[in-house]
């Protein structure tokens, strides 16, 4: 590589940093005012429910159905802001969607907090992700971008707007390569990790500096207590395959209802409400059931019932389609089956209680991974929120189990099956447009010349970035793991495109991607 080229290469890196940095200050804020207003109304609403009278019942129910109306009337307008906006926010990564940033941006913002703030099981992370992405088009809009560094300012926006949402800008930076990008462009990383460090800091100063699930424990898990592990990793790979295969399956019985589906939003609404009178503490995301772990935890009993009714009430809340997101939902379910793993082997004499809380954290981590299929975003994630890192280990071991039980269940990624609802087919004669592909070890294209490959029509291979190394490929050249290759293509082969990229070296389609 020229020197000239390396000038301009670093003059680059100098502009994407400096232009994620404010596209982080200005999403930190959007999240914060979010993330303040949810915390606000939720207070406000538990307050609420703590006396029951039939005077305030009729309010509950009024205030509700107007809710539900005001809902309906921005998912009309913006059906994008449908959900956690995850899956959307890696449509326009992949190239295959796209929305206004202002339609958006305002209409999630308003519709999150009308859904979340009532204390239906949703959690802010998602919205927060796709807030932060639309701020990323936003600033790469108005700045006329080209198409190349638009996608660059969308990755930065949502690694910004998980990191304001949970205080964790390594985990926001990683959830975007590892789960939305599904690359590990150093552009990307580069800037989206700036993004989420200045989007942290605004929401540090705004909020503190306490992570967010803040769990105290005593001791480290010992080494001849790590069978537990796999028996726990277990539990929770059927679970999260459960919560899958569940969740997936919303949809069709919503139907069975034969409601307009702008409406399907009164069914949670109106079962929170006896909920919401009976245990007001029970309401939210889930947040604060976690760090109550703190102080006391609870019954096998009362676990029981509280994982219950959380895997219901958040399966029936995130399937009406509200703007909402699942990440802390799982979270919670994560700490309640470990907990209540936990408290049965206390009761059997197998496991002191002192690993209970232990376990409680580990448990978050690999639920995660195991819905998800994003163990190190989920390991980062739960390490930064809880503010330790004496437990990776055990924490790692734990994810692999129940990531491993899910791919062995056959379980796909959740956001990436809930992106699969969203895809249109895509016009034939849409405008060439350049798309970026990482080839990972494990695959067919791998160690393949370029001229062997057969490539969809009207596909061309005009780069590959090997480290700092840029080739111009033909015919000759072998294609390598690790390399980004760019394309240029028609909207309509970018799927196509992706799976042959993708497609693992041993026949077949359903191979894991190494």
């Amino acid at each position: 590589m020229g020197e000239k080229t390396m000038r301009r290469l670093k003059t680059t890196q100098l502009e994407i940093i400096l232009q994620g940095a404010i596209v982080g200050i200005i999403a930190g804020g959007v999240v914060s005012g979010f993330r303040w207003a949810i915390a606000t109304g939720l207070t406000f609403v538990r307050a609420g429910y703590q006396h029951f009278s039939w005077p305030r019942l009729g309010l509950v129910v009024m205030v509700s159905a107007l809710t539900v109306w005001l809902l309906s009337r921005l998912l009309t307008r913006e059906p994008g802001i449908s959900g956690s906006g995850i899956p959307q926010v890696e449509g326009q990564l992949q190239g295959e969607l796209d929305y206004s940033w202002w339609s958006v941006l305002w209409r999630k913002f308003v519709g999150g907090i009308l859904a979340i703030a009532p204390g239906l099981f949703l959690g802010r992370e998602g919205p927060s992700i796709q807030l932060g992405a639309a701020v990323g088009q936003g600033f790469a809009e108005i700045g006329h971008a080209p198409a190349r560094r638009r996608r660059i300012m969308i990755a930065s926006g949502a690694a910004a707007g998980l990191s304001a949402a949970f205080n964790a800008p390594i985990a926001g930076t990683l959830f975007v390569l590892e789960e939305v990008y599904h690359n590990f462009s150093p552009v990307i990383w580069l800037s989206g990790l700036t993004s989420a460090l200045t989007a942290n800091f605004v929401s540090a100063y705004i909020f503190g500096q306490t992570p967010v699930l803040h769990l105290i424990y005593a001791h480290s898990l010992p080494l001849n207590l790590y069978w537990h592990l796999l028996v726990l990793g277990v539990i929770l790979g059927l679970m999260g395959r459960l919560y899958q295969s569940v969740l997936l399956a919303m949809p069709k019985a919503y139907q069975q209802l034969h409601l307009p589906q702008r409406f399907w939003g009164i069914v949670p609404f109106l079962l929170m409400i006896p909920l919401g009178f009976w245990r007001p503490a029970l309401l939210g995301g889930g947040n604060a059931i976690i760090v109550s772990f703190n102080a006391a935890i609870p019954s096998i009993a009362v676990l029981a019932g509280m994982l219950i009714i959380r895997f219901v009430f958040s399966m029936v809340a995130y399937g009406s389609g509200l703007p909402g997101g699942i990440f802390l939902p799982i979270l919670s379910l994560g700490a309640i089956i470990g907990a209540l793993y936990g408290q049965i082997m206390v009761a059997w004499h197998w496991l002191p209680q002192t690993y209970v809380i232990n376990l409680i954290i580990f448990s978050m981590a690999a639920y995660f991974a195991a819905i998800g299929k994003a163990p190190f975003t989920a390991i980062l994630l739960v390490t930064e929120m809880v503010g330790s890192l004496r437990h990776l280990m055990p924490m790692a071991v734990l994810s692999l189990v129940a990531y491993a039980i899910v791919d062995v269940l056959r379980g796909a990624p959740i956001y990436e099956s809930l992106l699969k609802r969203l895809l249109p087919a895509a016009p034939d004669d849409g405008p060439m447009q350049q798309v970026d592909l990482t080839v990972f070890a494990g695959t067919k294209l791998a160690e393949s010349l370029v001229g062997a490959v057969s490539w969809p029509a009207q596909t061309l291979l005009i780069r590959i970035q090997r480290g700092e190394q840029m080739l111009v490929p033909n015919g000759q050249t072998k294609i390598q793991a690790g390399d980004l290759l760019r394309f240029q293509t028609r909207p309509n082969q970018v799927r196509q495109l992706r799976q042959l990229v993708n497609r693992p070296a041993e026949d077949g389609q359903d191979g894991p991607r190494v």
